[in-house]
């Protein structure tokens, strides 16, 4: 994934010297050679260019993010997962949607990837179980949490910078429903939101176990709406960020 996105944000400065960037690489306490990996790279490319943070504690894939987040410098974030399930040149896609939200409230607008498209083809590769659980996990969302957004899961989405420091700030849950999560804020401060269809594809080694991640993410789907509509968690107030 790395070389890929690297390629990608060369090629497009050498294109438009105007345009900056830099990659975060979050390392959420992992036992494997992520950060020696990442470091390399901060070698070839500059550590203006590449940065790693490395967590000493698992914090789970939205505490993760949520680290990456506030570590950022640029005026639009963009959350990619690493195995590259998405194609990395598609954040031109994310850009052009949120371009098509103008204009922003308070300058924040989120695009958010979507494989929504691709509903049909995964689902006569997947098992009746897993169907059946999908399609659960996506009524769930729908009744309690975020409507109209069809792909809340995909890991490819673009943020104003005001967008992410809203958000984030408000954020709780740390590990894989942290997406529904952010996008429920989002639509409660009413940050317009823009799904782009993405090219993708399935990546073997997923670390996800179907059926108790899936009964997890449901139960953090019940108290993300309980612990806002009882008040337990309420929305920072515009400013304030970690």
């Amino acid at each position: 994934m790395m070389d890929e996105a690297l390629g990608y944000l060369e090629e497009r400065q050498r294109r438009d010297p105007t345009f900056t960037y830099e990659v975060i690489v979050v390392d959420d306490g992992s036992k494997d050679q992520t950060s020696k990996v990442a470091f390399k790279y901060c070698q070839t490319h500059g550590s203006d260019k590449v940065r790693v943070v490395t967590l000493v504690k698992n914090r789970g894939k939205g505490g993760a993010v949520k680290m990456g987040v506030f570590s950022s410098r640029g005026e639009r974030i963009l959350m990619a997962d690493a195995d590259g399930a998405t194609r990395f040149a598609d954040v031109e896609k994310l850009e052009k949607g949120l371009e098509g939200l103008r204009p922003w409230p308070d300058r924040m607008a989120i695009a958010c990837g979507s494989r929504a498209h691709l509903q049909e083809e995964s689902i006569a590769q997947r098992s009746y179980f897993r169907t059946l659980l999908m399609y659960g996990f996506h009524f769930l969302v729908w009744f309690l949490c975020v409507r109209g957004v069809r792909d809340t899961q995909c890991g490819f989405k673009l943020l104003t910078r005001e967008a992410a420091s809203r958000t984030f700030s408000s954020l709780h849950v740390e590990r894989w429903a942290f997406d529904v999560e952010l996008l429920y804020i989002a639509q409660r401060l009413r940050i317009p939101i823009a799904e782009v269809a993405v090219a993708w594809t399935e990546v073997e080694g997923s670390k996800l176990v179907p059926f108790w991640s899936w009964l997890q993410m449901g139960k953090d789907l019940l108290l993300i709406r309980l612990r806002y509509v009882t008040g337990a968690w309420r929305l920072a107030p515009a400013g304030k960020a970690e």
